[in-house]
């Protein structure tokens, strides 16, 4: 990724353009970034959309779709969700007059409750925003099955694939999703984010934007010079993705799914090695992520012991990252009733191994009895 980065700055570069080589690389840079991000989530490349960070998108995105929204109207989010994909549409909710509709979250499960999903979502919804993933929990709710709610009621999807990207082969259509967002910094490329959609979706949501700038899909989303070394640097990374379980297959969609099946089989292996370990230590130990399907991510609290303590502990003296906070899930943590709202979170990547685990468990055995 670094060299992508690199190269493409000192390519040499300028803004887009048709006339000059710098101008040339800098439209490639983009070609490629869109091309890329596509293959990813299975989306249209001329639906996606560079961006800043995904809460920059939603509250973007909020200002341009609430422009009808006033009382009477519904907007609905969960309990689940990083504060990102909250915040940004219970403020614009409150200023335009809409009500906020909740989709709660069952402490006991780590689950939404699917009952109160039917219930909150009807004839005045216009949106629901919902995560694809819990970076607290890992919790993977039924996203489709929110979707549909939604879409028979003539309401729009927005999920928050920020979490699920990175160790899940998104399929935006099969989803249900409108609008979608990831963070390519959560699959080893640079920090920035990227939004999927239909072109038609887009081309029917009018932003605001300067005069002279193009009124084509997407590039009217995208304010300003971009850093077309940044998207370098993404679609660096999902070619490294594509290529970490190589096989027969040429396209690069086909690739990534093989890729993303080897990373599934190898997280999941070491996330059964780490929660084999974690009972182990017996009721010292809380996990708080019970969900039936999540990501190989866990967030535990120990009874009698703070967790900020663990964290120091774990980094300083067994090389450990296993951070304590509230990661932004801040509904989350309050619904789960947790100290302080703070809980220790232990997630598996593709460049986990069974060492760094072992690591993990021995680092807590020791804090424990310490």
């Amino acid at each position: 990724m670094g060299r992508a980065v690199a190269s493409t700055l000192t390519g040499p570069l300028s803004n887009k353009g048709a006339g000059i080589d710098s101008e040339r690389n800098a439209l490639d840079a983009m070609a490629a970034f869109r091309s890329a991000l596509a293959d990813l989530v299975s989306s249209d490349p001329l639906g996606i959309v560079y961006g800043r960070s995904a809460a920059t998108f939603a509250y973007e995105f909020a200002g341009h779709l609430s422009r009808d929204w006033g009382p009477g109207d519904e907007v609905v989010v969960t309990r689940l969700d990083h504060d990102s994909n909250i915040s940004p549409w219970v403020q614009t909710a409150q200023r335009t007059g809409a009500s906020v509709r909740w989709i709660d979250l069952d402490p006991d499960t780590g689950e939404l409750d699917l009952e109160c999903t039917r219930a909150v979502i009807g004839e005045r919804t216009v949106l629901v925003a919902l995560t694809g993933a819990s970076n607290l929990l890992g919790t993977i709710p039924p996203v489709r099955a929110v979707a549909d709610l939604a879409h028979a009621h003539g309401a729009l999807v927005w999920v928050d694939a920020v979490h699920l990207a990175a160790h899940v082969l998104i399929d935006r259509e099969a989803l249900g999703a409108d609008l979608l967002v990831c963070s390519p910094y959560k699959f080893l490329g640079p920090h920035c984010a990227a939004l999927a959609a239909d072109p038609a979706l887009l081309a029917a949501i009018t932003p605001e934007k300067l005069t002279p700038q193009t009124d084509a899909v997407p590039d009217r989303y995208e304010r300003g010079t971009l850093p077309y070394e940044l998207m370098a640097g993404v679609t660096a990374a999902v070619d490294f993705l594509a290529e970490i379980a190589p096989g027969r297959e040429t396209g690069r969609r086909a690739r990534l799914a093989r890729s993303y099946a080897a990373i599934a089989a190898h997280e999941h292996r070491l996330l059964d090695r780490l929660e084999t370990g974690l009972a182990e230590l017996g009721p010292r130990v809380v996990s708080w992520s019970r969900a039936r399907e999540r990501t190989p991510t866990v967030c535990v609290t120990l009874p009698g012991r703070d967790v900020r303590a663990a964290y120091r502990h774990l980094a300083d003296a067994h090389r450990v990252l296993a951070p304590a906070g509230d990661f932004y899930a801040w509904e989350a943590v309050s619904r789960l009733g947790l100290l302080d709202r703070v809980g220790l979170r232990m997630g598996i990547a593709p460049y986990t191994d069974e060492r760094d685990v072992d690591r993990l468990l021995t680092g807590l055995e020791d804090f424990l009895d310490g």
